[in-house]
């Protein structure tokens, strides 16, 4: 069964009737974590694509560009997107059961999530204070730092000027030893092996190649202050 077919049938719980737990469940208990990187992507994409007001076609083609949907699989995708932007459930409820699903040294697997969903938020060409405020909340949800969270809006929203002690998390007055080691972690992070291994869709790796720019970017950037 492929992921599309399997996130379905969990997803028809929902218009069966089945509580959100249910379907939670179900899918913690699928064996690809792929499958949980994917729903979540899918679940909080479908609540936030509303949080302006409209569903442009620019948000759904950039959840496309977040996953490549294979030939004969777009009905489940289709299905997949429509039954989570119609459940009642509030994002944060989405939100607390993905948290729910991954370890507590999983944090590399939710900044991908977040990602995901920033690639969707900016799709259109604005980025609009509730769409900020949709992703803010569903950070700390996740247990992501304030400094994690902006080190994310940087990179996506156009106009935020790029700190780079901010992209890499580490505070201004970080001697130059912490600060290299801080950008060799993001970068094998970043690495495409190491995110499929932490349940990545191969898909979805695309998007580290915007995080990896940032990341030499503002290592360039605070290397060359101090060796000035």
């Amino acid at each position: 069964m492929s992921i599309w077919a399997r996130i379905a049938e969990a997803l028809s719980a929902l218009a069966a009737g089945e509580g959100l737990s249910v379907v939670f469940d179900r899918l913690k208990a699928a064996p690809e974590r792929s499958v949980g990187f994917t729903i979540a992507v899918i679940a909080l994409g479908a609540k936030m694509a509303k949080a302006d007001g409209e569903v442009t076609r620019n948000e759904v083609t950039a959840f496309r560009q977040v996953f490549a949907i294979p030939e004969g699989e777009e009905a489940n995708a289709a299905k997949v997107f429509n039954l989570a932007r119609q459940d009642v459930a509030g994002f944060d409820a989405y939100a607390r059961k993905i948290r729910a699903m991954f370890r507590a040294d999983d944090r590399e697997v939710l900044i991908d999530l977040m990602e995901g969903l920033f690639h969707i938020a900016v799709a259109d060409g604005s980025y609009h204070d509730k769409e900020d405020a949709f992703l803010h909340q569903v950070s700390a949800i996740f247990g992501l730092s304030e400094g994690c969270f902006r080190s994310l809006r940087v990179r996506f929203v156009e106009g935020v000027v790029p700190d780079p002690y901010t992209v890499l998390g580490v505070p201004e007055n970080a001697p130059i030893k912490t600060v290299r080691a801080a950008w060799k972690q993001a970068v094998r992070d970043t690495h495409p092996d190491v995110m499929i291994a932490r349940g990545v869709p191969a898909e979805a790796v695309k998007l580290a190649e915007r995080r990896l720019i940032a990341i030499n970017a503002a290592w360039a950037e605070i290397s060359t202050k101090q060796a000035a």
